[in-house]
């Protein structure tokens, strides 16, 4: 970690240096200066920070730039030559702090020497002189460390309090979470901070990580509820549809669907198992749009007529449309099926539902539902008998206790009892008329 930390130091050390009154950087001190800037650039993009630091530090005595000596000094600290650093920052400026950036390199150099209590007590005169932030970061990560993290912590605090850099909190609080075991605290600073300042990347996917390794579930929906609305990603989103989904919040889930194109087909899975068919068939005609899937082109035929309070000609005109449609591309048994009992029910065309339903028994011979809707096709037709038949075969089966079923159950055997009872006065009738031609002959 102090290495990236370093890194992130250096930048800030030297974005600065051209404040320094003593540099002009657009007049040119001496003929080949910008030459000798070429092949000091040219060394650092080959890593020989050597070569560099020493081409930087002839530019610094011919022009007395500023920047070129923090140039030479920040490929010394690349190259590791932490001790000629701390040589060369003495010499220049001995123990003062006249120079702001020289000692910053100095503290830096230190501390990658091992040398910690020197480093911070240059460090703690630094950061009483300048009161910046990045010196109150500076103090911290020497105590850190040190593992005096307590110590480390009031300093990025102080660092915070100036502008609420959402780079220190998160240092901080990885500090309170991991090495002091605060874990309440560095939620509790976290959260503070979105309250006032909003909840950016940064913050939002650390509270994450703290409020999954708490297990704290609601934590943890309600950081990535935030995340999303900075950004909408596909990732962030999946993690919220995966945590309803765990909760089984399925009306909190369908609400999030709705907000956007997040998971069109799983809100249509949402809409169904609601049977919020209104809802469903238009989203069914959405994905077949979009997909060519002629699946969602049949889901979108059941869904409307399921959502159709008056099921009129026009209706079931697009019904069977859709389902023709269907079935012609790809013969699936529970399309057949629907088609078929749709063309029984209203009447349409009776023989030819008949004729679909049993092409989907075919993949299921055994089906309940393909059963019943080849017994109404029956009973349609007037075939009571034959109906009833194959219906008392269903009612035992799997799904033959569905309303439905049970419905067309009673309607058949209806229809059966009175064929029955008809089909026995007639027999009735005809043996009295034997009797009579009988006693007549004799």
């Amino acid at each position: 970690m102090i290495k990236t930390v370093l890194s992130f130091l250096l930048l800030l050390v030297f974005s600065g240096c051209v404040s320094s009154p003593q540099v002009k950087p657009n007049e040119k001190v001496f003929e080949d200066e910008d030459t000798y800037i070429l092949y000091g650039l040219r060394a650092e993009q080959l890593n020989e920070y050597n070569a560099s630091s020493s081409i930087f530090n002839t530019l610094y005595v011919k022009s007395d730039k500023k920047e070129y000596l923090y140039r030479s000094l920040q490929n010394n600290l690349a190259s590791s030559e932490n001790s000629k650093v701390v040589s060369r920052v003495d010499e220049i400026i001995g123990d003062s702090l006249e120079d702001y950036v020289l000692v910053r390199m100095k503290v830096i150099a230190l501390m990658q020497l091992e040398k910690l209590e020197e480093a911070k007590m240059l460090a703690i005169r630094l950061v009483e002189a300048t009161k910046e932030v990045d010196d109150y970061i500076l103090v911290s990560d020497i105590y850190i460390k040190q593992k005096k993290f307590d110590t480390a912590v009031k300093y990025l605090e102080s660092a915070y309090t100036q502008d609420y850099s959402e780079v220190v909190l998160d240092k901080m609080a990885i500090i309170l979470y991991v090495n002091l075991k605060r874990e309440k605290d560095a939620i509790a600073q976290l959260e503070t901070h979105t309250r006032m300042h909003g909840c950016s990347k940064l913050i939002c996917l650390r509270l994450a990580g703290f409020y999954s390794n708490e297990n704290d579930i609601d934590g943890l929906l309600s950081v990535y509820l935030r995340l999303y609305e900075i950004e909408d990603t596909e990732e962030v989103s999946s993690k919220i549809v995966q945590i309803y989904g765990y909760k089984k919040d399925y009306l909190k889930l369908t609400e999030f669907l709705e907000s956007g194109e997040i998971d069109d087909a799983l809100l249509l899975q949402l809409y169904m198992n609601a049977k919020n068919y209104t809802k469903a068939f238009p989203l069914a005609d959405k994905l077949y749009a979009k997909t060519g899937d002629v699946s969602y082109l049949g889901q979108s035929a059941i869904y409307e007529y399921e959502s159709s309070e008056k099921k009129d000609k026009a209706m079931l005109s697009r019904v069977m449309h859709k389902l023709e449609k269907v079935v012609k591309i790809e013969q699936s048994p529970l399309y057949l099926n629907y088609l078929g009992y749709l063309l029984i029910e209203h009447k349409l065309n009776v023989k030819k539902g008949i004729k679909y339903v049993r092409m989907a028994l075919k993949s299921d011979p055994k089906s309940a539902f393909y059963l019943d809707s080849l017994a109404w096709g029956y009973y349609k037709l007037g075939d009571c008998k034959r109906a009833y038949t194959l219906i008392k075969k269903v009612s035992k089966l799997e799904g033959g206790d569905d309303k439905e079923v049970l419905f067309h159950l009673k309607s058949i055997k209806t229809c059966f009892d009175k064929m029955k009872k008809k089909s026995l006065k007639k027999k009735s009738k005809k043996k009295k008329t034997t009797k009579k031609k009988g006693k007549e002959k004799k």
